[in-house]
């Protein structure tokens, strides 16, 4: 079982970067699944794509099978962001 949670960044005056995470309840680890990205102004599209990605990436493999898990969510970002810089 997996708590989800996003994490928000503000990139600029019109750029927002929403970091799709889980913790794994089992571990108590977390990882990050995706990073999702939004720009002003923000469309109904924009947000059901990003919806549906979610949902098919979890439906598809296991968050923790995807990549590297780790004890805190903070180090799941830095790590997520220099693997995908």
């Amino acid at each position: 079982m997996y708590v989800a949670i996003d994490v928000w960044r503000r990139d600029g005056e019109h750029k927002l970067a929403r970091y799709r995470c889980f913790q794994i309840l089992e571990s108590g680890k977390y990882c990050v699944q995706s990073v999702d990205y939004y720009y002003a102004p923000v469309e109904d599209e924009q947000i059901n794509q990003h919806e549906k990605q979610f949902l098919e990436l979890l439906s598809e493999s296991s968050p923790d099978e995807r990549g590297e898990v780790y004890d805190s969510l903070e180090a799941a970002i830095k790590a997520y962001d220099r693997e995908f810089e």
